[in-house]
């Protein structure tokens, strides 16, 4: 799991937090970017200090602002969102960063949280999840969107019991999602012989017969939406 800077508390701090959270809002779309304004701003003890329609400016607010949390869209236009997670990781040690997604995996969630991220929340499921989220990341702490946590888990003890290689992991849920060996080879650069020998792994590893057996596996541990 990726490790994260803690400060130490000062004046003004509750259990670890400096009060009030500045938190930089970062999303494409400006009505949903008002909505989690005023979600925020509803609380005395965050502070919205500046807002951004792309990823540049995301960038550039990070650093002017300097805020604790930035509230990020995974799907911010002009760039990659995983890439400038890890760049503000490295520049902004002191800034912990949200993730905003309407994508229900837990690869990407992991992918994220490897990266540098330290929240990952729907948002579909802002309303009732993004204040808990900035709480916990200005304490430095992890916060995953329940619907996805449970896979997070799956992949975290596949990676740590050595039941699944993290690239069996990604063949499994592409084959889930119905991809075909050809497709997934030619999606991740592989041989179509490679991605077959993966498959027969995966399927042997789990004791599974069937696609439809490991669709459900993939369901049952929210790698893949409903």
């Amino acid at each position: 799991m990726t490790s994260h800077l803690h400060l130490a508390a000062s004046d003004g701090d509750v259990d670890g937090e400096r009060l009030p959270i500045t938190v930089v809002l970062a999303d494409d779309h400006r009505m949903f970017r008002e909505t989690l304004r005023r979600l925020l701003d509803v609380e005395q003890t965050v502070s919205v200090v500046d807002e951004a329609s792309d990823l540049p400016s995301a960038i550039e607010y990070a650093h002017r602002r300097r805020p604790r949390v930035l509230v990020l869209d995974l799907d911010m236009p002009s760039g990659s969102t995983i890439e400038a997670i890890r760049q503000l990781r490295a520049q902004l040690p002191w800034t912990e960063i949200v993730v905003l997604t309407t994508e229900e995996s837990a690869l990407v969630a992991q992918q994220l949280l490897a990266a540098g991220a330290i929240a990952f929340v729907f948002k579909d499921r802002a309303e009732t999840e993004l204040l808990e989220a900035v709480h916990r990341a200005a304490r430095g702490e992890e916060f995953i969107s329940p619907g996805v946590a449970a896979g997070l888990e799956v992949l975290r003890r596949a990676a740590d019991g050595g039941l699944l290689s993290p690239r069996e992991v990604e063949i499994l849920r592409l084959i889930a999602l119905g991809y075909t060996s050809a497709e997934i080879a030619a999606k991740l650069h592989l041989s179509r012989r490679t991605v077959e020998t993966h498959r027969a792994r995966i399927f042997q590893k789990l004791e599974l017969k069937t696609r439809a057996e490991l669709v459900r596996f993939a369901l049952d541990r929210r790698l893949i939406g409903a």
